[in-house]
């Protein structure tokens, strides 16, 4: 054996940090990816993708919003979000229109497919608690704490 060399349980221990599981950001990531693999199914029944899902979902809560006012509770930039809005207005579930004070913005409005829309979705909510096996009570609770650390990262940027 190399005196040089660290044996391999003293580099482990040295190295718990990076190891993939203690990475609470792999946390966060992997159990993204399986929310979505569950959300799929039930949003293919209403022929729409995750991220239309939630820009829908942003539409249900305040409608006649701008392009703006959706990236803006979506945390994502606004040109991503134009191909996507499209796609929905041609499928009928929305309108873009040109504000008339300032060209510059475009209103997204609902139309009455989109807003029918609405009522097939009520049944995912509960979907989506049935797959997590918890509580109401407990993922309300563990959304709360996501909500809380996802304010503290964005004070730390």
């Amino acid at each position: 054996m190399n005196a040089d060399r660290p044996t391999s349980s003293a580099a482990e221990g040295h190295c718990d940090d990076l190891l993939l599981d203690s990475q609470l950001c792999f946390a966060l990531y992997s159990t993204s990816l399986l929310m979505t693999k569950v959300y799929k199914p039930l949003l293919q029944a209403l022929d729409l993708t995750y991220p239309q899902y939630l820009t829908m979902m942003v539409l249900w809560e305040k409608d006649g919003l701008t392009v703006g006012e959706i990236s803006t509770r979506l945390l994502t930039d606004p040109g991503s979000l134009t191909p996507l809005l499209k796609r929905l207005e041609a499928e009928g579930l929305l309108s873009r229109t040109r504000s008339r004070e300032d060209e510059r913005v475009v209103i997204v409005e609902l139309t009455d497919q989109g807003r029918a829309l609405r009522e097939k979705a009520k049944s995912i909510p509960g979907c989506i608690l049935a797959a997590t096996g918890g509580s109401v009570e407990r993922l309300r609770q563990l959304q709360g704490e996501l909500l809380e650390l996802r304010g503290n990262l964005h004070d730390s940027l």
